[in-house]
């Protein structure tokens, strides 16, 4: 069964196809910025409708679907995946159909997957190969995280056959390409395409919001004179959101921000070591939407928890925040919510593992380094309302390095 779904003119001649798991917030403006844009043709292929109805995030254990647009202004089919294909199972994820009669049908000239998570990118690699139709590649990770030496041979005999197979590389950042570098990939072949949210619709809905900022914080039980630091995203091992409670607990305990208050946005398996750690001002998760006010003398740092919040309202979380910290390890590949932090006129802190640190972040540290994640916090003040932190990157890079490298496109025609 051909599902083919289109929200734009039908294309005949495609020249790039585009296959991704499953339409993506962060990625499918790019698709329409692309299509607007207009100088390269296109189709974009889903192996899965993951997000596009409710689904289950396992690391959120939410279940939930998008609530901004991702499947307008751009022409997209979804392919014949196994059954249960998820985006996080690499097996599941892959093809019941061979992509070779299709991608001759539309005239690919290149096929351009996102990473290699999945096995249905691997078999779109080798089918465009069969076809003599060039490969490009955006993955998200980099050269930050250790690698044990037993590893070292197994990862570069597995990327460097999937490297050598790539005609070109779109890098999100500088440790990205700096991976690309040490596998022997050459300069001409990278495109810069850093990772960007939608700059525009953060900076408005936080204009909007920002004169009503001290009725938001009474909305989850923030104190008007609290320094406010915001964490947001999943409750997980490698985000380290417990960092930011010791973190806070020093804060306290020297004096130098001792009405620290700290805002958790989002779920995850944490949640309950979190709300152990902190005297809770506000819980959404609770029945009545509301915690009791902790003891006066409670040591721990105070703290609110908004839950899962989508697209169109966590622009509340980041205009009642003073401070926004991402403390995650080397499993944060990059780190969108910095973005999103800071084109809201967020102060961001980053530990130095995140994939975003060296191109976004102004305030970096150690990661696991409490005290000096302490000292970031203590040296910074209240930053709302300006873009704090070096260029934010825009989908419009994104669509310019498209264009470069279509024009230099050398594949060959599939239907010769």
């Amino acid at each position: 069964m051909d599902r083919l779904v289109y929200s734009a003119d039908v294309i005949n001649h495609a020249v790039l196809l585009i296959v991704t798991t499953h339409p993506i917030q962060y990625q499918t403006p790019i698709w329409q910025a692309l299509q607007q844009d207009g100088r390269v043709p296109f189709e974009v292929w889903y192996l899965t409708n993951f997000g596009t109805k409710p689904s289950l995030d396992q690391e959120f254990d939410q279940t939930f679907s998008w609530d901004i647009e991702t499947l307008s202004g751009y022409p997209h089919r979804f392919l014949e995946t196994a059954e249960g294909a998820t985006p996080t199972d690499f097996w599941r994820c892959r093809l019941r159909e061979s992509l070779r009669d299709r991608l001759r049908a539309v005239g690919a000239k290149a096929v351009w997957i996102q990473g290699w998570q999945v096995a249905g990118y691997w078999q779109t690699v080798r089918e465009a190969k069969r076809i003599g139709a060039e490969v490009w590649l955006r993955g998200e990770s980099n050269d930050l995280l250790p690698v044990p030496i037993w590893k070292q041979p197994v990862k570069r005999a597995v990327l460097g056959r999937l490297f050598a197979a790539t005609d070109k590389f779109f890098c999100i950042g500088s440790a990205n390409r700096r991976l690309y570098r040490k596998f022997g990939v050459p300069e001409s072949r990278m495109f810069a395409a850093p990772y960007a949210v939608d700059n525009e619709r953060f900076a408005r809905q936080a204009a909007i919001l920002r004169g009503r900022r001290a009725e938001v914080r009474r909305a989850w039980n923030i104190p008007d004179d609290a320094y406010c630091i915001l964490f947001c995203g999943k409750f997980i091992a490698k985000k380290r959101p417990l960092d930011l409670v010791r973190a806070a607990e020093k804060l306290r305990a020297s004096g130098q921000i001792p009405k620290v208050h700290l805002l958790f946005c989002g779920s995850g398996d944490l949640g309950g070591k979190l709300r152990d750690a902190c005297a809770i001002a506000y819980d959404a998760e609770c029945r009545d939407s509301s915690a009791p006010a902790a003891p006066a003398v409670d040591a721990r740092p105070r703290a609110s928890f908004t839950g899962f919040l989508n697209q169109t309202e966590i622009s509340r979380a980041y205009v009642a925040a003073d401070c926004l910290v991402l403390p995650s390890n080397h499993g944060e590949t990059w780190g969108l919510v910095v973005n999103e932090a800071m084109a809201s006129g967020l102060r961001c802190v980053v530990s130095d593992a995140c994939g975003c640190a060296e191109d976004l972040a102004d305030d970096s540290y150690p990661v696991g380094n409490i005290e000096a994640l302490a000292e970031k916090l203590s040296g910074g003040g209240r930053s709302q309302g300006k873009v704090i932190g070096k260029k934010l990157p825009a989908f419009s890079d994104t669509v310019a390095a498209v264009s470069a490298a279509y024009e230099t496109c050398q594949g060959h025609d599939p239907n010769s």
